[in-house]
């Protein structure tokens, strides 16, 4: 079975919305498990629950068959999803447009082209789906 996992922020905003719409489509053509993932940064002083960000997707999408909920705490948002991807094993990470340039910001401190789908391509075995 396909391992898709999507980040999104809580409260979900509309990006989220539609990064999470775009991962739900892949996991149903490709008969996907989901795994929507929120990063809870230690510096925020803030705590989402797992059932907290369960209950706002599904009050948006319904329930939703093959998914899993994960909150990770970590100190940049990048590197704890990167950590989650790679403990998933999974097949497809699909990202917002935002989070791609965020991404992108990091790689550009690291190398001088920051082509961020082929530095996650280098560090993950996994295909990138940004959306718009």
């Amino acid at each position: 079975m396909t391992q898709i996992v999507v980040p999104v922020r809580y409260p979900l905003t509309k990006h989220s919305r539609e990064t999470l719409a775009e991962a739900i489509r892949i996991a149903e053509a490709e008969d996907g498990s989901l795994t929507v993932l929120h990063v809870d940064l230690y510096q925020s002083g803030k705590h989402v629950s797992r059932s907290q960000l369960k209950a706002a997707v599904e009050s948006e999408f319904g329930r939703l068959p093959n998914a899993r909920y994960s909150v990770r705490k970590g100190l940049l948002v990048e590197e704890t999803i990167l950590d989650a991807v790679a403990s998933e094993e999974a097949d497809i990470v699909v990202i917002g447009e935002k989070q791609a340039s965020r991404w992108r910001q990091m790689v550009r401190r690291l190398v001088d082209d920051p082509d961020v789908e082929t530095f996650l391509r280098s560090q993950l075995d996994a295909r990138v789906v940004t959306v718009s």
